[in-house]
């Protein structure tokens, strides 16, 4: 979304700020407000301690429907802007940029207020040393649903600021020893690590399941991948018991019927929205974001290959063929979002009035297009139909008098008639800079699909995506955090280091490179190195060598995305076993022990660590298979038909060179051959596939 922002006659912006030069769109689109805003740097805090001004921190992202509102409202307010001006310094910050300041002054927002926190972010910090003292999200214009009006908040806080000097400096020291609390010290060296988290996330997630709707809690809902790879993989674990755990196939399963036939699911263009609005999964808040997508991509993909539903497979297909279409760069990366918003209104790109459907389409088509996406009840959006399934076909084509294939046909065509009129819509704004975490979600979102579903067309998108990475983003031994228009800066995360890991050795699994797994051991020696607590175990998010703010964050908890902290323990175990590596072991495991209060209090809260847990109690399999190409490639295309979560096959070729030890070690046979690990364990060599098979069973 852009700003309009104030012209002067010759149509130039009457204001320019020092966002200006900024590679964030979101920074970008405040660059002509009257606010003189600075980007988070050394000049805005210098100005700061200079003038004895606080600053004014406003935290946001580009798809954020209440970040525009905001800016709208207020940054674009001449009035507003004075006062802004005048008593602070202020400065933007886009969260997917800086997630490690929005992390930081989330926490304490929620500290200072006892409330959620959540975009826009408006902080106040004290002009010496950036310590928050006052906070909150959104504020409006005037005064409204009990929150006061921004311009009464902003003098307020000011006039504080001035007359009330010693007292913050005390509230500043109680809140730094709060920050000092937020990691407990670690497991004890002889508590033993157990599957008790596993099972008492597993009760958790039943008592919140709706099972008439799918999903847990009620509105807003949430996608919850992590969640439901959770259920998939307990049931997995099971399957060979006496008694298999249903239960969590049934909610895995229900949740994602449910998803994929609601509103969340673009049901025309593929790719869903970040969240419904209601229980049913049928109105969503319609930003499009990477990282959900990603995830959703892989679970679907999982979940196909768990039940043989042909629905899973269809919706992992249309997620990826958006993504293909509309969310990766000419140069291979992929882009970060989708607004809400298009013509300033949330979800016009994507609403329908009933006559503009009945005009486009055949009789026979809209006979049958009617019932199945509720266009025939009330409408649901504002007076206009966002599409959700309402019908099964085999009901439809009953009532119609015809054959499911026949209804199946005419949805088809009528789909394809109705997007092509969308298309040429205004399109809500796209957030174009490429995030590297993100881009590792859907990497490893597109290989695992790939391998289950046999897709080449995805399994390439991975390879230019994780190309375009290591040309564009990888510097000098370490990595960037993010790019746009060819300038990538900023240090990464630790989230982008294991999670690119993790999705380059998910892409092992689809075609093997010698040079993407160094590349992979290359990401984890930086980690290592960069990013240990050498105290307490575990990892903070940022280096060592990052620029120093109030608080070095360290997180186990998942949030939209998983925690960095569970992903280093899962990939840190599988390369570990893979490469026959003992730091990476016992790195995970002092992860699993700095994490376990938290675990232990709080498992559906840390669902990635729960499966680096599962893995380090009963580790998985690592099959290895070396031989001619095409026979490997067929011996991996068959172990590839079973759901085996748990599970790591690799084919590499005969002549494969570059190889670590641990792998030039399972050398290849005059045939075809498989090498099983379970743990540190090997098997001699499997010289058939059956044998191999007889093996895994």
């Amino acid at each position: 979304m852009t700003q309009t922002g104030h012209v002067n006659s010759d149509g130039t912006p009457t204001y320019t700020n020092h966002l200006a030069t900024q590679t964030s769109p979101y920074l970008r689109q405040h660059a002509h407000n009257p606010v003189e805003w600075y980007p988070w740097g050394e000049e805005a805090l210098q100005r700061a301690r200079e003038q004895k001004k606080p600053i004014h921190l406003s935290v946001g992202y580009n798809a954020c429907h209440w970040c525009h509102v905001l800016a709208e409202e207020s940054f674009e307010d001449e009035a507003t802007a004075r006062l802004l001006n005048e008593h602070f310094v202020n400065i933007k910050v886009d969260r997917e940029e800086r997630p490690d300041i929005d992390r930081i002054y989330q926490i304490a927002q929620q500290m200072l207020t006892q409330r959620g926190g959540g975009w826009p972010l408006t902080m106040f910090l004290t002009h010496d040393d950036q310590r928050p003292f006052f906070g909150g999200t959104y504020f409006p214009p005037e005064a409204r649903h009990g929150l006061p009006a921004f311009k009464d908040v902003l003098l307020r806080v000011a006039e504080y600021y001035r007359d009330h000097a010693a007292d913050l400096r005390k509230q500043n020291d109680a809140l730094m020893a709060a920050f000092e609390e937020l990691n407990p010290p670690p497991a004890a060296s002889d508590t033993q690590l157990t599957d008790a988290p596993l099972k008492a996330c597993r009760a958790q997630l039943a008592r919140s399941f709706d099972k008439h709707n799918g999903g847990f809690g009620g509105a807003p809902k949430f996608p919850h991948p992590l969640t439901i790879e959770r259920l998939l993989r307990d049931w997995r674990a099971s399957s060979a018991s006496a008694e298999p755990d249903l239960q969590a196939l049934y909610m895995a399963s229900l949740t994602l019927r449910r998803m994929a036939d609601g509103g969340i699911n673009d049901q025309l263009g593929g790719g869903f929205c970040r969240y419904s609005v209601d229980e049913y999964w049928m109105i969503p808040h319609f930003e499009k974001m990477l990282y959900d997508n990603g995830a959703l991509l892989a679970t679907y993909a999982q979940a196909a290959l768990a039940s043989g539903d042909a629905l899973y497979a269809d919706t992992a297909i249309a997620t990826a063929a958006w993504t293909l279409r509309e969310m990766q760069s000419p140069q291979g990366g992929y882009y970060s979002s989708l607004d809400a918003d298009s013509e300033g209104h949330e979800g016009k790109f994507y609403v329908w009035s009933r006559e503009e459907i009945e005009r486009a389409l055949t009789a026979d088509e809209f006979a049958v297009f009617a019932p199945y996406y509720g266009i025939d009840q009330p409408a649901n959006f504002e007076g206009h139909w966002h599409l959700r399934i309402c019908a099964t076909r085999e009901t439809i084509a009953k009532a119609a008098g015809r054959r499911p294939d026949e209804v199946a046909s005419l949805l088809k065509s009528a789909s394809a008639t109705l997007l092509t009129i969308r298309a040429r819509r205004v399109r809500p704004g796209r957030d174009e800079k490429i995030l590297t975490s993100w881009n590792a979600f859907m990497i490893r979102g597109m290989a695992i699909a790939a391998r289950a579903l046999g897709r080449d067309d995805m399994a390439a998108s991975a390879t230019r995506a994780l190309d375009f990475i290591r040309r564009e983003l990888w510097r000098e031994g370490r990595l960037l955090a993010t790019c746009m228009d060819g300038r990538a800066h900023l240090n990464a995360y630790l989230d982008d280091y294991v999670c690119l890991a993790d999705a380059v050795l998910e892409l092992q699994q689809v075609r093997f490179r010698s040079d993407e797994l160094a590349f992979a051991q290359q990401l984890l020696a930086v980690v290592m190195r960069h990013f240990p607590d050498a105290a307490a175990g575990g990892f903070y998010f940022t280096s060592d060598d990052h620029e120093t703010l109030i608080q070095r964050p360290k997180s186990f908890s998942d949030d939209a995305t998983p925690a960095g902290n569970g992903v280093a323990a899962l990939v840190l175990q599988r390369m570990g076993h893979l490469l026959g590596e003992p730091r990476y072991l016992m790195a995970a495991e002092a992860t699993l022990r700095s994490a376990w209060p938290a675990l232990a209090g709080h498992p559906q809260a840390h669902v990635s660590l729960l499966a680096a847990l599962e893995e380090l109690l009963s580790p998985g399999e690592v099959v290895i298979i070396r031989g001619a190409p095409d026979d490997i490639e067929a011996w991996s295309r068959e172990l590839a038909k079973v759901f085996a979560p748990r599970r790591l096959v690799l084919a590499i070729p005969a002549d494969a060179t570059g190889l670590p030890p641990a792998l030039a070690d399972k050398a290849p046979r005059a045939g075809t051959a498989a090498y099983l690990c379970r743990g540190s364990v090997c098997s001699q060599p499997l010289e058939s596939l059956d044998a191999l098979l007889g093996q895994l069973s």
